[in-house]
């Protein structure tokens, strides 16, 4: 048995300072959400008129609370569950569906990686709002629509991501010394492609659940998100716009949320993009 290689071990101190920063905030936003499936200050649908507008930090209530005496710490903690779910599910469902298309366009023939390349080039260019709109109009709006929004605009996002590196890999002497020995198209794919294009797949997703928290919260805004009494972000941030005189907490509060959020899944991003590829790092 190979001796173990001394000074293996990841020392936190060699870690970019990125990937600690944009770790501590999703790890927080993470606690939150799933705090909020056990525990909230206040019911998250009960109104109390009385204590309508009240400031931060008023007696019992630390982030104040809104038009219809709603605690906003509660509206932030279960928004903040609205929000990862979305982004987990679109996320995930695309990165597994444009991964293996990327995958399979990478070990197709030129003709036909030109022309599914151009199809995915034309899906990126579509914007995702405009497909979440035509979605709502089609099934109603909701989280199934921004979801399935989410889901269509990032596919060829994924395919996109994964083609190139995929293509590079398959380009390798030991790649077509597998099919010599006979290994079949997938078995190559996915036990000798799909590991060496992993690191790039995982900063892709960081990215993308930045993206679709940004998403989720423009589409609630819109009215095709999340529709009431489900808590969101982008849906308090629309209700607190024409009171913004009035309590410009309202707004500032959601607003920072979501920036912190995006905020830290895009420093994750940038940090595992320097650790896992340090070389490509110091290109740019």
């Amino acid at each position: 048995m190979a001796e173990p290689v001394k000074g293996s071990r990841i020392k936190f101190s060699q870690l970019p300072a990125t990937l600690i920063i944009g770790g501590i905030i999703v790890g927080l936003l993470l606690c939150v959400a799933l705090l909020s499936f056990v525990w909230t200050p206040y019911d998250p649908i009960a109104l109390n008129v009385r204590d309508r507008y009240l400031p931060i930090g008023s007696e019992g209530y630390l982030l104040g609370t809104d038009k219809f005496g709603r605690d906003v710490l509660t509206q932030i903690m279960m928004g903040a569950r609205n929000s990862l779910f979305v982004s987990v599910v679109s996320t995930l469902v695309s990165l597994m569906i444009g991964t293996l298309l990327g995958l399979y366009v990478a070990a197709a023939g030129k003709r036909t990686q030109s022309i599914i390349s151009r199809a995915v080039d034309v899906g990126v260019a579509i914007p995702g709002i405009l497909i979440a709109l035509v979605l709502a109009t089609a099934i109603g709006p909701g989280n199934m629509a921004a979801i399935t929004a989410i889901i269509i605009w990032f596919i060829p996002v994924s395919a996109r991501v994964v083609i190139g590196p995929a293509v590079q890999v398959l380009s390798q002497d030991y790649i077509e010394a597998a099919f010599g020995y006979g290994r079949k198209k997938w078995f190559v794919l996915f036990n000798h492609v799909l590991p060496n294009i992993s690191s790039t797949i995982i900063v892709q997703a960081s990215v993308m659940f930045a993206a679709a928290i940004l998403i989720e919260a423009a589409l609630s805004f819109l009215g095709v998100g999340a529709q009431s009494p489900i808590a969101s972000w982008g849906r308090t941030l629309k209700e607190a716009q024409p009171l913004m005189e009035i309590a410009p907490s309202l707004m500032v509060v959601p607003g920072l949320a979501i920036v912190l959020a995006v905020l830290g899944f895009n420093l994750l991003g940038d940090g595992l993009r320097a650790y896992l590829d340090p070389q490509q790092t110091r290109k740019r």
